[in-house]
């Protein structure tokens, strides 16, 4: 009963910060404050945090490489299962059907079941799924996609099509800068997410097998401990309800693409990956963790409307929570 106390905790603030947008408390557009400062302050600090205090076996890497590739395939599937779809279905359905909310969510869970010792294989795992969430979902859904960075599909006047048109050029050496430009959109979308680029930094400190000092640990801790409540609040002003038939039509799908993938990526966490018991069951518990909150803020840049995938976000918890709970009792049983 104990370990249930944080996940019902978390989803408490969920509510708590809903309420206050409800009730007029905090305004609408009041998350995008909160925004920049979990996304620019609190999660980088997190991150620091956990790799100042919890020593990180380069063989871990493993688990970053498993998860990267297990928030890259679910996109990559929606893609393909949705080319006669609107843009604006695709994008949404690729952004909010892949990658696990480790840091926010993860963490406290993994901490309630199994100790502080599974926050290390968590933070190793949360790597590769950070290539993805906190950059590479957005970067892929929007060259696979043509949507341009900076503007709403509204404004791009994106329309019903599959796919926005792409412009080809003609000669070589527009499609040589055509090229160019387009790396550097890959390379920005990456450079541009500190959580990225912090977790890139702990990695090479890693390699090098940097010892943090202890004040390095004293200042991040406070950030650390302000991540998975600034990061609920914010969700819980994100969130409505389905409006219509249309949106829990959305729901179901992203339900539909997320446990199934969850599941079979569970299991092969526990039964494929080479380490022990605690680190399996750590990897196995991350891959049911909820929709990343990275979600949140790109499903609002592309689309404009952030309110159902904060309401995806909230489901996926509570799901989450239970089959966390039912996985655990079923290894230890």
């Amino acid at each position: 009963m104990s370990a249930l106390i944080q996940p019902a905790t978390l989803l408490l603030i969920i509510l708590i910060g809903y309420l206050f947008k409800r009730f007029g408390i905090l305004g609408a557009k009041d998350y995008h404050v909160v925004q920049v400062i979990e996304f620019d302050i609190v999660l980088p600090g997190a991150i620091i945090y956990s790799f100042a205090t919890n020593p990180h076996q380069i063989s871990l890497l493993l688990l970053s490489a498993f998860s990267l590739c297990a928030a890259a395939i679910p996109p990559l599937l929606v893609f393909l299962a949705t080319r006669h779809r609107p843009v604006s279905d695709r994008a949404f359905l690729m952004l909010n059907s892949s990658g696990f909310n480790v840091g926010c969510f993860g963490f406290p869970m993994l901490q309630a079941f199994l100790g502080p010792a599974a926050l290390v294989p968590a933070a190793m795992f949360d790597i590769g799924n950070n290539i993805m969430v906190a950059a590479g979902t957005n970067v892929l859904m929007q060259n696979l996609l043509h949507i341009a960075p900076g503007k709403t599909l509204a404004e791009q006047n994106a329309g019903d099509a599959p796919t926005l048109p792409r412009v080809k050029a003609t000669d070589r050496d527009a499609r040589r800068l055509q090229r160019r430009a387009l790396i550097a959109h890959i390379i920005k979308g990456f450079v541009i997410s500190p959580a990225f680029d912090t977790y890139i930094l702990m990695v090479v400190l890693m390699l090098f097998n940097f010892h943090f000092p202890t004040w390095i640990a004293q200042v991040s801790q406070p950030f650390s401990a302000a991540n998975a409540f600034c990061a609920m609040v914010m969700v819980g002003m994100l969130t409505d309800l389905p409006a219509s038939k249309r949106d829990l039509k959305f729901v179901g799908e992203v339900m539909a693409w997320r446990m199934p993938c969850a599941i079979v990526f569970a299991l092969a966490a526990w039964f494929l990956l080479p380490f022990d018991p605690l680190v399996r069951e750590a990897a196995v518990m991350c891959c049911l963790a909820p929709t990343a909150i990275f979600a949140t803020m790109f499903t609002d840049k592309v689309l404009g409307n952030a309110k159902l995938a904060g309401f995806i976000l909230c489901l996926t918890a509570v799901v989450g929570t239970v089959m966390m709970s039912v996985a655990h009792l079923i290894i230890h049983m």
